[in-house]
């Protein structure tokens, strides 16, 4: 949500579904509860903000991703497995395309905003490993959110790629 003074329009690919525990850590709300995440958070950047933005409730897979994000000028990962951050990453490198990571810890001990240069997804303990079950790094994960907004504004500002470290005792920016 820290972005959305920029004068964009935003492609959100996810498959899942919004969850219960999404509403207390993401930009949904209640009545989101068991939609599409990119089609309901469509649904509120354009109802609270009047931005231009498209959903495609679809899983990144080699097979769609030249057509979801080879118009896109900044990529930026969300992603929550390591496949899929691997393959946004392949991608951009081999389109030249600026790419910028945010990632937490499964833990929540700390987490990272990288450019796609000094970004390595961790390899998952186990498939489809889960983040933060339960809600306890909530505020957390907003400090993550809130230092990937300020790099993508300053990207789109200045041209600067600032990486970050963030963890609980404050925010580290290179």
């Amino acid at each position: 949500m820290g972005c959305r003074n920029l004068d964009a329009t935003l492609r959100l690919v996810d498959f899942d579904r919004v969850e219960s525990k999404n509403v207390l850590a993401q930009a949904f709300v209640r009545q989101s509860v068991g939609k599409n995440k990119a089609t309901a958070l469509k649904q509120q950047l354009q109802n609270f903000f009047g931005l231009k933005v498209e959903a495609f409730g679809v899983r990144l897979v080699e097979a769609n991703v030249a057509e979801l994000l080879g118009e896109g000028d900044l990529l930026v990962d969300g992603l929550d497995n390591a496949p899929s951050r691997s393959l946004l990453s392949r991608f951009a490198r081999a389109r030249q395309k600026p790419c910028v990571h945010a990632a937490i810890s499964a833990d929540g001990t700390y987490g990272m905003v990288r450019w796609d240069e000094q970004f390595v997804p961790d390899a998952e303990d186990h498939s489809g490993q889960a983040t933060c079950e339960g809600g306890e790094h909530l505020p957390f994960i907003g400090l993550v959110a809130a230092t990937l907004a300020l790099t993508i504004q300053e990207f789109v500002a200045e041209g600067a790629q600032r990486n970050s470290m963030i963890s609980l005792t404050g925010v580290q920016r290179a």
